[in-house]
């Protein structure tokens, strides 16, 4: 499995407050994604991308949310978006990822209407929330059918269809919007999109694939689940050893007694102890179901279910953990100026995020 490396996590962290400073990444944040093709990395080998699979990947978002939440959380929306390279037309999807620099965003909400044309779809819509919308080369929107004479195409059982679309840097609009106190580094703005038409081969649907590639069929619900969920893991661990240096450098330190001292450390311990125990669990759970859908070509229900269930239940604890150790650290946990705060603001931040709220 590919780790980062001390010079990336060096670079990285030394640059995250000028990034959060600009309100996107930083150009040499942004050069060593590109280098590493980090926001390509579900994109077959076919189309020029690594191939990386999901067990790996989630690993490597982890391993980012370590070190920092913005770029991790940048990395895993946008590269979570280039998945959809598997279900994209295989020469549109030839062109688009050329772009050394490509990079998608885009919302999963359905935020406007596509009106069937003559050779294909006229756009129009306001989508929020598409992470790295400054430096994206390509942007999907999800918009509900319409037929020529704007009239709503229903499905069999009556309800309105709903398709994915990309759209060029050049057919959108930002809106400036994301004024939100953590994960300020991923320059989360809404787009406009207003008469744009699109060929038909802009169209695509997920779980559709068109590429001979393992690992497109996993369920989109829990890969955005999982790969969220470790962004929040990722950032609790970073905390947990962030607070213990805050605790004892703290300035009031020396008026702690020993069992105060003996208090906190046992917390800590504690803490630690539940984090790695939810992550043990769920790595297990996602393991074999990946090891299912390989081998034995679909995934048990119940098996997804646990999946679901327990990155629900990772992010939810990755924020307790944190919270319960955060009155220890002292008023730095609380200037914005410190790693410590900027970890807590962008770990709350993500916890906010509606696919892992129950």
């Amino acid at each position: 499995m590919e780790q980062l490396t001390p010079t990336w996590q060096e670079a990285i962290l030394k640059l995250a407050p000028q990034s959060e400073a600009l309100g996107e990444l930083h150009p040499d944040v942004l050069e060593i994604a590109y280098e590493q093709e980090w926001f390509k990395l579900y994109v077959p080998i076919a189309y020029g991308g690594p191939g990386k699979k999901l067990p790996e990947i989630l690993r490597l978002e982890e391993d980012l949310a370590y070190v920092d939440g913005s770029t991790a959380w940048t990395v895993t929306l946008c590269s979570g978006a280039g998945w959809f390279a598997g279900f994209l037309d295989e020469e549109l999807a030839k062109e688009v990822f050329a772009d050394r620099k490509v990079c998608f965003a885009g919302s999963g909400a359905v935020g406007g209407t596509a009106q069937k044309t003559v050779n294909g779809y006229r756009i129009n819509g306001h989508w929020k929330y598409a992470s790295g919308a400054l430096h994206a080369t390509i942007f999907t929107a999800n918009c509900v059918l319409q037929d020529e004479s704007g009239e709503y195409v229903l499905d069999e059982h009556g309800n309105q269809v709903v398709k994915s679309f990309i759209l060029k840097r050049d057919e959108v609009a930002i809106q400036s919007g994301w004024s939100y106190f953590g994960l300020v580094a991923t320059g989360s703005h809404a787009f406009d999109v207003h008469n744009v038409e699109v060929p038909a081969n802009r169209s695509f649907k997920i779980n559709e694939p068109k590429v001979a590639d393992e690992g497109f069929d996993y369920p989109f619900l829990q890969l955005a689940e999982t790969t969220l969920a470790v962004n929040s893991l990722g950032m609790a661990r970073r905390f947990l050893d962030l607070v213990n240096d805050s605790f004892f450098n703290r300035s009031g330190f020396k008026r702690y007694t020993p069992a105060q001292v003996s208090f906190f450390e046992d917390e800590l311990m504690k803490c630690k102890h539940t984090l790695s125990t939810i992550r043990e669990h769920f790595y297990e759970a996602f393991d074999t179901s990946w090891h299912q859908l390989i081998y034995e070509g679909e995934i048990d229900e119940a098996l997804l279910s646990d999946v679901s269930r327990l990155s629900r239940a990772l992010a939810h604890q990755s924020r307790r953990v944190v919270d319960t150790l955060y009155p220890y650290a002292g008023l730095e946990a609380a200037k914005r100026e410190t790693e410590l705060n900027r970890v807590w603001r962008d770990l709350h931040t993500a916890s906010q995020h509606a696919l892992l709220t129950f």
